[in-house]
Parts: structure tokens; sequence; C-alpha cells
């Protein structure tokens, strides 16, 4: 596909989508606040999208639109920053008619408690925390100025340069419920990368898609499998983590427009992970 995309917000998850599209030949953007690394190939484009006077400099002719910011602090104001303010001041700059796909990544902490029952696109949001109401704004901002453009809410991502849950499994600091079970859901970083891919170049999109892997697990049983391959303590017996939510994701609608993860369970990915750590 030509065209130039633009992959504003290009961290772990930007970095790995970018790659794979300049891999295709494909001309790649990709904007983060400081000059850093990138994959061979990409347009370092150095802006801060909380301050609207650094996007003056974006590049013409920008077709395709990932919008993946990372918050610089886990405050209402910083969140606010980035995914409401800063995605205006985007939009602002960019010539709007010569889109041809673009694409909002928000979360999962849009949901609420659901007493472990099954959630999807359907299901009415009611964020326990400030980031998913914050997200929400986002969104309803995306659906008012790019009405035809989907929105995927990721859930919790693990992978390569994400191994804190283990780091903390080997110090038998990773406490978790385990009556009634607490559901965790996850999605493996490069699965995600490959998840915005597709939404990228698929011809008729629906509204909004939840990205997760197909097996959504009990967080004490996650954990004491994953205890287990390291050779760690088994978990203690903990509360439920705050502000989350107990819920199954279903990414059903995802795997029916044709998208399928390379790792389905949580349980393979994160062996897989620890046995390169």
């Amino acid at each position: 596909m030509g065209g130039l995309t633009l992959i504003a917000g290009c961290g772990d998850v930007g970095t790995r989508l970018a790659r794979r599209l300049v891999l295709r030949g494909e001309r790649v953007l990709g904007l983060r606040r400081s000059a850093g690394v990138l994959p061979a190939g990409v347009e370092p484009v150095v802006a801060d999208l909380g301050d609207p006077s650094s996007l003056a400099g974006l590049p013409q002719g920008i077709t395709r639109l990932v919008y993946l910011p990372a918050p610089d602090a886990r405050t209402p104001q910083a969140y606010r920053r980035v995914y409401v303010e800063g995605l205006g001041a985007l939009l602002d700059r960019l010539d709007r008619a010569a889109l041809e796909r673009a694409l909002l990544v928000t979360s999962s902490a849009v949901y609420g408690e659901h007493a472990g029952a099954w959630v999807d696109e359907d299901t009415p949001p009611a964020p326990p925390g400030f980031n998913g109401v914050v997200l929400l704004e986002a969104e309803a901002l995306w659906r008012s100025r790019l009405p035809a453009q989907p929105v995927l809410r990721l859930a919790g991502l693990y992978g390569p340069g994400r191994a804190r849950l283990l780091d903390l499994l080997r110090a038998g600091r990773a406490p978790a419920p385990r009556d009634p079970p607490f559901y965790v859901n996850r999605m493996q970083v490069d699965d995600a990368a490959a998840a915005l891919d597709h939404l990228l170049s698929l011809p008729a999109p629906a509204p909004l898609y939840l990205g997760c892997d197909d097996l959504p697990l009990p967080q004490f049983e996650l954990y004491a499998t994953l205890a287990g391959l390291l050779g760690a303590p088994v978990p203690g017996v903990g509360p439920a983590p705050a502000g989350i939510g107990n819920k199954r994701l279903s990414n059903a609608r995802l795997r029916a427009s044709g998208f399928a993860p390379l790792w389905t369970d949580a349980r393979r990915g994160y062996a897989a992970l620890i046995g390169t750590s």
C-alpha cells in the first residue's frame, strides 16, 4: 500500500508496528517527544503531543494515522494533555480529507466491574479510574472528528521488555486473589502490533474492537503457572487489583475480521518469554 503513515506515539508498540510497515516498503513517520533510536527506514518526527506548537512542522501528505501516545505521568492532567488536547491539536494540523485510514488506540480500562462476566464492544463502559474516563473523552473526540475510523481498546500487554511480573514472581512479591477468581486479560505485544497492522489495511472496519488474546485467565492460576516455570515460590493470596474490574474480554469481533493472534494464551506467551530471559 502506498502513502505515508504517521505513528503518533512511536514507543514500544508503535516501533514494532513501524518495523512491520517498513519491511513491506512503506513510508513511515515515527513521532516521539525526543530523538531516539527508531527502526531503520522510519523517519523521525520530534514533537510533543502535549505541545501544539511543536506539531507545526508535520509533513504534508499523511494518508494513514495511528494514534497511541504515552502520557509522561500517571495523572489526569497528563492523560488529558495527550489523549484529548493532543489529539485535537494533531487533527487540526492534518489534512483529514487526505486520510485514508486512521486508528485510535485506547485501553480496556474504560470498562468497570463485571464480576468475571464476558465483556465485548457492546458492553457499556463504566471506568473506575481517571485513565478510563479520559480515554472515553478521547474516543468521543475521535468519533466527532473521524466518525468512520476505528478504535482499538487493548488489554494488558506483555512480552519482550515487559517482564516486571516475572521479576515480582521471582521475588515472591506477586500475590493474587484466589476465590472468587479474578480474571486478567492480556495481549502479547507483537500481537498488538500485528492487530494494528491488520486494522490499518482492513477494507471496512467496525467502529470499535477489543485487542486481547483468546483466553482470559484467573490471576492466581496464571501467576502460579508462571511461578512454577520460574522455580519461584507459589504466589500468596492477596486482594484483587484496585481500579480495574473483574471481567473477561472477548476478541470475537477482531477474530471475525480476519485477525488471529500468534499467542492465544498468556501462559504460553510468558513461557516463551521465560525461555529467553
